[in-house]
Formats: structure tokens, C-alpha cells, sequence
């Protein structure tokens, strides 16, 4: 089979089934952008690196740095502006790496608070006021994507982008800061998506840029240790054993979003939606990581597929690509679209030689019908280059009975299916999976 691939001289657009070719402009993509190193001009005790994560229906977690530490774990918050009618106390912490000590890291979960609904705060009773907009209770529900995003000018860009239209939170398939040991990037990491991630819930999951693992000797850092200290996600509240993986619902459980991070092992039940993030991508047609998902696709995919998930999200790969839906390298009506969105904004090397940079959208609008859109960064614009609705496969007969294509295991097996794989399973080389793309189940540049 020939793939089905764009060049840069055509657009391919899959809408509601119907296939779109039309001419465009070659795109010829710009050189990397500088690294912008942002730094803190407050006072000591004044909060920095503010970030949002939501915690069970209807409560989220405030989190950020202060240099000074004597700072208070509090957060005060109302529905006006400096009318701060309720307040909430949380704990901090802090860490090491080797030379380099943090500064006090706070964490204070605040509510509960109302669906869809615009509120003000203040962290540590001292510094700015901030806002947020909590995520609806119930469908539609907007979900914006971007991956290994760095802190460059293309970042800058992809941020930009994706906040000039309203989103309710962004999920982030791992490779944040790229600080890669030197952990004063991580403070400048924070100061620098302080605009976006305290405006509305970010949830995010680790990738190897993550790792910055010191060797293992008693007293020496751990694998992981900066992002998991920073960006404290819900793991505990979802019954996870393990930092690395968590899940959590939205839109009032209408959607389930399992954050499955590369390095970890993983668990877990059907939902109407189901939505998997995790770092290196399962199905790749680049040589850029070429195999580097393998192991933990054979050893999770069945899972996956008997759980009925709709949509795959990974990063790694600096890049955007889309696969129709797709098990054990065979196209499968039953299984998920398996979506590369890998280009949020780094500067290291491409997986396509023009790939642009740019963000995604998973707008679920009901209990059967989704669409998702890639949005390109074209200079100072966010061009629409790929979209797509997706059906639920919960609400899909056809998908729902023993007799699905490709099916061994009856559903109800996969709650009692624990599939694991280690780190060092996960980060091996093998052999390049050279699927190659299926009819109208790519668009990339």
C-alpha cells in the first residue's frame, strides 16, 4: 500500500468521511527559534511558575515556587475580582540535584467550584491576582494538545495560538522543559507557560526528557525527581500507585483521559470516551525514534483495545501524523486513531524535513461524535491542515460485542488485565515498525 501521504504542495482534508485534495503554497518552514530564558523580577516572596491541574469532578490543584522560604501554602479565591471569599491551605516541598536546591514548591487544591465558571486568585496572600476558568461538568468540551514543547520562540508561538481561541484545559504528552539536568531551566520553563497554565488546568505526563536521572547511588537524585516534585498531578486521587501514570474524567465523567506515560506500568477501565496520552508513539512512519514504542505496545495494545480507546495521543516525534483506526498493525474499524502531535515547539532536530510546528484540538461535542482538528502555526496565524470526526467506539454496536475484528478476550477481561512493561523495556531499540500509513489516515507535512 502507497502512503497516503501530503506533500507540501497539497492538502488533504478528511471531513465527516468525505476526502478533500486541493492545491496550497509549498510551505517552507523557518529555522529554530531561540531559547527564551524568562526571568523572576519579584520580590523573593512573591509567587512564580503558577500552574493549574484539575483534581476529581470538581476541585483543582494550584501549584507554584516561591524563592523565599517562609512563603504560606494558601490560595484565596472568590467569583470578583479582590473579593476573596474563600481560602484554602496546602503543603510545599522542595528537592535537590546535586548543586542546585529548588525553591519552596507549593500545593493547595481549591474547591469545590462551580462548572464552566470564571474565578480570581491569589497565591501565598501576597503578589498577583490570577484567574482561571474551571472545565464544563458536562458535554461539549474542548480539549487542546501540543507536545514536546521546550521554551523557544516557536513555543512562544504554539501558546499563543492556542489560547486566541477559548479551550478548557490542555493535555501534554510529555518533554516539557527540556531542561535535561540543568534544572534552572525548569524555573525559567515555569515562568515562561506561567500566562497560559494558570488560566486553565494543564495536565501533562512525562517524557525521557523528563528522565534526568543521576546515577544509582544512595543520596543521588532519582530518575524524574524535578517533575514529579513540580508538576504534582492527580495519581493519588485516581488510585495510582505511581506519579508517572494517572487518569482522570471530564465533562462529568463523559470523557475518561488515561495520562500513560513511556516509562511506567498501566491499568485501566472503559469509559464513553476514552482518551490515552502517553510519549513515544506506538505507530510511527519516520525513522525520527523509529521502534522506540515498540516494546510497550506489545506488551499494552490488546489492553488498550479491549478497553475500547478511541484516541492515542503521543509525542517525541517533532512532528504532527495521523493514523486511521489501527491494532497490531492492521487497520481495525474497533481500534483507536493514533495521533503523533509532537510539535509544539523544541528545537531539536525534525522528524519530517518542512514538518511545521503546531497544536491540536479534540472538541467532544456529545456522547457519539468528536472532531478533532491540527492546527498549523503559519507565521502569525493558526491554519486548520487536518480534521476529522470521530465516532465513539462505546457507541458503536459493532465494536461492543465478542465478535470485534481482532478480538480474543471478551470486554469485561480488560478490568482484570494488568499489562506492565519497565523503563528499560520501554527506552529499548528495536527493529523500525514500518507500518505504513493507512487510506486517508495521514496528513503531515
Amino acid at each position: 500500500m502507497e502512503p497516503n501521504r501530503i506533500s507540501t504542495r497539497f492538502v488533504v482534508l478528511l471531513v465527516v468521511g468525505t476526502l478533500i485534495v486541493s492545491t496550497a503554497a509549498e510551505y517552507v518552514r523557518p529555522p529554530p527559534g531561540r531559547v527564551i530564558l524568562t526571568e523572576h523580577d519579584k520580590p523573593a516572596s512573591h509567587p512564580q511558575q503558577v500552574h493549574l491541574s484539575v483534581v476529581g469532578a470538581n476541585h483543582m490543584r494550584v501549584s507554584w515556587i516561591t524563592d523565599a522560604k517562609h512563603g504560606h501554602s494558601v490560595v484565596e479565591y472568590g467569583r470578583a475580582s479582590g473579593n476573596y471569599t474563600t481560602s484554602a491551605t496546602g503543603e510545599h516541598t522542595s528537592y535537590r540535584y546535586y548543586l542546585y536546591s529548588s525553591g519552596k514548591i507549593h500545593h493547595v487544591t481549591i474547591g469545590p467550584l462551580d462548572p464552566d465558571a470564571v474565578y480570581y486568585y491569589r497565591c501565598g496572600m501576597v503578589g498577583d491576582e490570577f484567574t482561571l476558568k474551571t472545565p464544563p461538568a458536562a458535554l461539549p468540551i474542548e480539549l487542546a494538545l501540543t507536545g514536546d514543547l521546550g521554551q523557544t520562540e516557536w513555543t512562544a508561538s504554539t501558546l499563543a495560538h492556542v489560547s486566541k481561541t477559548d479551550y478548557d484545559m490542555l493535555l501534554v504528552p510529555g518533554d516539557l522543559a527540556y531542561a535535561d539536568t540543568q534544572q534552572p531551566l525548569w524555573d525559567t520553563f515555569g515562568r515562561f507557560v506561567q500566562e497560559h497554565a494558570s488560566r486553565r488546568p494543564w495536565m501533562v505526563t512525562e517524557g525521557n526528557h523528563e528522565v534526568e536521572a543521576g546515577m544509582a547511588l544512595p543520596g543521588l537524585p532519582g530518575p524524574f525527581v524535578a517533575y514529579t516534585t513540580r508538576w504534582r498531578m492527580p495519581h493519588e486521587e485516581s488510585g495510582s500507585t505511581s506519579a508517572l501514570y494517572y487518569s482522570f474524567d471530564a465533562a462529568g465523567g463523559a470523557v475518561h483521559v488515561v495520562m500513560l506515560g513511556s516509562y511506567a506500568a498501566f491499568n485501566s477501565t472503559s469509559d464513553p470516551w476514552l482518551v490515552v496520552l502517553l510519549h513515544a508513539p506506538w505507530y510511527n512512519t519516520n525513522a525520527a525514534h523509529a521502534g522506540e514504542g515498540e516494546a510497550m505496545r506489545k506488551a499494552m495494545e490488546r489492553l488498550l483495545y479491549e478497553a475500547r480507546v478511541d484516541v492515542v495521543f503521543s509525542g517525541h516525534v517533532h512532528a504532527y501524523e495521523r493514523f486511521a483506526r489501527i491494532y497490531d498493525n492492521e487497520a481495525n474499524p474497533c481500534g483507536p486513531v493514533h495521533i503523533t502531535i509532537g510539535d509544539g515547539g523544541n528545537r531539536e532536530g525534525l522528524a519530517f524535513e518542512e514538518a511545521s510546528f503546531g497544536h491540536g484540538r479534540l472538541s467532544v461535542v456529545n456522547a457519539t461524535a468528536a472532531r478533532w482538528a491540527w492546527h498549523r502555526n503559519d507565521d502569525a496565524d493558526s491554519t486548520v491542515r487536518d480534521e476529522l470526526w470521530l465516532e465513539s467506539l462505546a457507541a458503536n454496536g459493532a465494536c461492543s460485542g465478542d465478535d470485534v475484528p481482532g478480538r480474543q478476550i471478551p470486554t469485561t477481561a480488560a478490568n482484570a488485565v494488568d499489562y506492565s512493561a519497565t523503563a528499560a523495556a520501554f527506552s529499548s531499540r528495536l527493529l523500525p515498525n514500518r507500518l505504513e500509513p493507512l487510506q486517508n489516515g495521514w496528513v503531515g507535512e
